[in-house]
């Protein structure tokens, strides 16, 4: 597999050129490995990129342009090889295109961009999605980055922390057979600070909604934060395997999730969807700061 490397005094990051997946984030000061390394026992990906869709489609169809699609969970961009563009000693980006193979999957005719920009201990991911089609375009778009915890071997998952830049109860949703089907639960934390339980994620993923959330930390046994993730999307999703031990948990910036499980729409009535006119582009992005 291609790989290329962002690199500064403070981190070293590997990025594969399969799916523009950043695989590693090495600290270069105390040797700490910031990021799940992909596997067959937990999880076999690090932090795919979600495109077209996030999370899954109701009987995995999609209905556009008249037509009736098949898209497995999250979408094709993630299994993809992209093509490198260019890099400089801070940033580098990658394309991927819309060829006749996405066209058996997806009906238009699209750029996505992602790229990454290194700046001391902050690793920038934008994206930029581009429609190349006559038509009007749908779509979504996320991130789901994968973070050891614990951090290290003397200390255990159970006594780490996930912080919230706020201190007030958080609704979130629930999902069944991949697709939402309980909402309106309530997460309630102590100053803004959860104490990992080893259900938490017993019934998958927990996904928040327009919860004016903008920045999500992992904090290890002090309260101290090694991990801050900072984005300005409308949801966003906590999530590690339920009931395996994984040593990890993933804060996923969205702009879109999985269908609910009564949903029976085209795609342009899905709930979250992005829709550019014809030569529109979209551009979002989050910031990962390795403390």
């Amino acid at each position: 597999m291609e790989v290329f490397y962002l690199e500064n005094m403070n981190l070293k990051v590997t990025i594969n050129l399969k799916g523009a997946e950043v695989s590693r984030v090495l600290s270069k000061e105390k040797g700490i490995e910031y990021m799940h390394a992909a596997d067959s026992t937990f999880w076999n990906r690090t932090a795919p990129v979600l495109f077209p869709i996030v999370g899954s489609l109701k009987d995995k169809t999609l209905k556009a342009e008249g037509k009736e699609y098949t898209m497995s969970q999250h979408g094709f961009a993630r299994d993809m090889d992209f093509k490198f563009v260019k890099q400089n000693n801070k940033s580098i980006l990658f394309r991927l295109e819309s060829n006749s193979f996405t066209r058996e999957l997806y009906p238009y005719k699209f750029t996505l961009e992602v790229s990454y920009l290194l700046e001391g201990y902050k690793l920038k991911c934008s994206w930029k999605v581009i429609n190349n089609d006559d038509k009007e375009m749908h779509f979504q778009i996320g991130g789901h980055p994968a973070f050891n915890c614990p951090i290290d071997k003397k200390t255990k998952q159970g006594d780490y922390y996930i912080a919230f830049d706020t201190d007030k109860p958080l609704k979130y949703s629930l999902l069944k057979d991949g697709l939402v089907a309980s909402e309106d639960n309530e997460l309630v934390t102590e100053d803004g600070m959860l104490r990992f339980d080893e259900h938490l994620f017993d019934k998958d993923a927990l996904i928040f909604e327009n919860q004016g959330v903008k920045k999500v930390e992992l904090c290890k046994p002090d309260k101290m934060p090694y991990i801050s993730v900072s984005f300005d999307a409308p949801l966003f999703g906590l999530w590690s395997p339920a009931g395996k031990g994984a040593p990890f948990v993933c804060i996923e910036p969205w702009y879109g999730r999985a269908d609910k499980a009564d949903f029976d729409g085209t795609i342009a009535e899905r709930d979250f969807d992005n829709c550019l006119a014809p030569g529109e582009t979209f551009e979002a992005d989050y910031t990962v700061e390795y403390l």
